[in-house]
């Protein structure tokens, strides 16, 4: 079974570029090692595509060369916060419509391809420099959440997980900055991520 993992630096974290087997050293890397001692006699690839400030828009554009392409079973998507981050941090704008569409685009063009579609929503912890991008983050993802559990074949919530979390313990054990985690919160992605993947197995 081949999975392909495609979003941001959240799924990038480091990559090889150079090399097709590297998985970065985030949640992909943590899961990897948790899922496959699991089906130690199952042919199971594991393929990451993250690339580092990537926004929905940017994964339509290769969604063909970096997903369909490759065949795989399935695809592990994580995407979005950066449609938020890059307004605040270059002035670029946020189209909402336009969020809207190229995400229900990306989304059909891979369930078309008959590849099952694991979605995990994308999150934006407390941190004092992120509270003014709240209000935004919100209006993207309630388009996220409408969209995503309707096209895909599983949907794994963050953002109220990490909030709730964060409630009782310090947002700084699974994110120093609100957007890139910890290994704490990779290591929590990849826990509740695998949950998902397992259903999926061939």
């Amino acid at each position: 079974m081949r999975i392909v993992f495609l979003g941001d630096s959240i799924t990038d974290c480091d990559r090889n570029r150079e090399d097709t087997k590297s998985l970065g050293n985030g949640f992909v890397k943590i899961l990897a090692n948790k899922l496959l001692p699991i089906y130690p006699d199952t042919d199971i690839e594991l393929i990451n595509k993250g690339i580092s400030g990537n926004e929905v828009c940017d994964l339509l554009a290769r969604v063909q060369r970096d997903v369909i392409d490759l065949q795989p079973d399935a695809a592990v998507i994580m995407i979005g916060v950066n449609n938020t981050l890059h307004k605040f941090k270059y002035g670029k704008e946020l189209n909402l419509k336009q969020f809207e569409s190229d995400l229900t685009e990306l989304l059909t063009r891979i369930k078309e391809a008959g590849i099952v579609i694991i979605f995990l929503e994308p999150f934006l912890l407390p941190a004092p420099d992120k509270l003014r991008m709240r209000k935004l983050f919100n209006e993207e993802l309630k388009i996220i959440d409408t969209v995503a559990p309707k096209l895909c074949d599983e949907f794994v919530a963050y953002d109220e997980m990490f909030n709730g979390l964060a409630e009782s313990i310090p947002y700084t054990e699974y994110s120093a900055d609100g957007v890139h985690p910890t290994h704490r919160g990779s290591r929590l992605i990849a826990d509740t991520a695998i949950k998902a993947i397992r259903k999926h197995l061939l």
